[in-house]
Formats: structure tokens, sequence, C-alpha cells
């Protein structure tokens, strides 16, 4: 059942500066993001009929806005053969990027490759494994899980704030593991 109703009417007015802090983070170029806003809208409108209502319409628009950055990196890695959206974030206490999606040439694979990938896999788990379970829980649900971030928040009973520290956190510890036992 719709509980959330949807106006673009005042999308502008409503969530262009959040979308558009959402997306100069994660792309870092003023006019890139404000294409990929106005294609957002675009497609927004275009697919209205699809909105169950059941998220917000500011998560809805966000969820289209990751495809559409999600493409963008996708559109200028075309020529490698491969992918990636590197997602950089900045908080009070410092900076860094992650990397949040990583598509590989189906048809470019070695054995060696599907080895590492194995090992990879791995290795990744072995990492999370190693984080508290709280914070583990929460960064499988959002970065492998692909869960909404108001989703989680509610399921943990946290604030946005709350759940950022603990994803930043949980990146940082993951990426010295990573450091140690993959590289």
């Amino acid at each position: 059942m719709a509980t959330n109703q949807i106006d673009p009417t005042k999308w502008v007015d409503q969530y262009s500066d959040y979308l558009f802090n959402y997306t100069i983070a994660r792309v870092n170029d003023r006019e890139v993001a404000q294409d990929l806003i106005s294609e957002t809208f675009l497609a927004g409108l275009k697919s209205m009929k699809n909105f169950k209502g059941e998220a917000t319409e500011r998560t809805w628009l966000i969820s289209i806005l990751k495809r559409k950055i999600i493409d963008h990196y996708r559109k200028s890695n075309s020529k490698k053969g491969k992918a990636e959206v590197r997602i950089n974030y900045k908080d009070e206490e410092s900076e860094g990027d992650w990397l949040e999606e990583r598509v590989a040439d189906p048809f470019d694979k070695t054995a060696e490759d599907s080895i590492q990938n194995v090992e990879l896999g791995e290795a990744i788990f072995n990492c999370l494994s190693k984080l508290p379970e709280k914070q583990a829980r929460i960064f499988k649900m959002k970065t492998i899980d692909d869960f909404d971030t108001e989703a989680i928040c509610n399921e943990f009973d946290i604030t946005p704030s709350n759940f950022w520290v603990i994803i930043h956190r949980a990146r940082t510890a993951m990426a010295s593991c990573m450091e140690k036992d993959w590289l």
C-alpha cells in the first residue's frame, strides 16, 4: 500500500541541493553533477508510474541518481573494458575514497583471474569477520546487500549521522585489513 506520494513540481526546490551535494562528492565535477541531476529528474518523470510509494520521494530519486552515476562511470571507463565507481568521502576526521562497484569484462578472464577472485572474496569476508558484529552487519547491508540507508537506520535504531560514522570506521578498518591480507 502506497504511503508516500510523488510531486515532481517540488523536486527542484526540495531535492536539488541534496542531490547536488550527493553527486558532487562522487563525481567531483560541477557540470557533470548538474547533468546527472537533470537526467535523474527526467528519468523520474518518465518512470513516475513505477513509483510504488514504499519509499520517500527523495530515496526514490537517490536510487535513480545512483544508477545515473554508475552509468556515467561505465561510459567514461568503457574504453578500458571495465567500469569502476570510486566514491569520495569527506568528514570532519578524514577523507578518502571507496570502490563502490566494479564490473569486469566477462570475456577477458583467465584461470588466474578466477583464482584471484576467489581469494579476494575470501580476503574480504575474512576482514569482515574481524569487524565488531554490529559494524560488520551494517557494512554488509549497505555495501554488499545494497540496502537503503534509511532502512538500515530503522533496523538498528540509529541516526543517519551514527550510521555514516559506523560505515566510515568499517571502511577504514576494511581498507587497512585488505592492505595486510590481500595486497
